[in-house]
């Protein structure tokens, strides 16, 4: 059972928030409750926002050629390591450690934005993002999802665009 989304503001916010209101980029917050048993942590902000999920953005980080990158693609599907890997100009991709990930971005597992991160990782938006007028990415934390243009947060992470996501 989808539990209804919440649209709010939040005071203080998470770095994303507050980045994204220094940056002066429209977006809106939506909040829900998060269920801690639920089985994957994208399809729970699609189903509880009511938005598809392929407007909604999962944030990854992966080792390519032993550098932390960035990867945001829709929860209905995967990340193509091997296309990320080659997005980046990179040879071979594995999925990041999780707890390297989660000191490196300052956000824990489940709640990773590709904005307001702790250190500044290459970033790459998967291709199908840029069929949206807005898409939904983590805020920071688990529960709490902001909705932006694809153009917007591809220029405040300074992201490639390219196909590396698949259904």
């Amino acid at each position: 059972m989808a539990k209804k989304a919440k649209k709010q503001q939040q005071p203080g916010g998470t770095p994303a928030t507050v980045a994204l209101t220094a940056a002066g980029v429209a977006y809106t917050v939506h909040s829900y409750d998060h269920d801690p048993s639920h089985p994957s942590y994208g399809e729970e902000a699609a189903e509880a926002m009511g938005v598809s999920p392929d407007r909604v953005f999962k944030t990854l980080v992966a080792d390519v050629d032993g550098k932390l990158t960035v990867a945001v693609v829709p929860v209905a599907g995967q990340l193509d390591l091997k296309a990320l890997a080659a997005a980046v100009g990179g040879k071979r991709a594995t999925m990041a450690d999780p707890a390297l990930a989660e000191r490196t971005t300052g956000y824990v597992r489940g709640g990773i934005s590709p904005l307001g991160q702790r250190k500044k990782l290459p970033t790459v938006l998967d291709a199908s993002a840029s069929r949206h007028a807005t898409i939904c990415v983590s805020a920071g934390r688990r529960g709490l999802e902001v909705e932006l243009s694809p153009t917007d947060l591809t220029t405040l992470t300074t992201a490639t665009i390219a196909p590396i996501g698949r259904t």
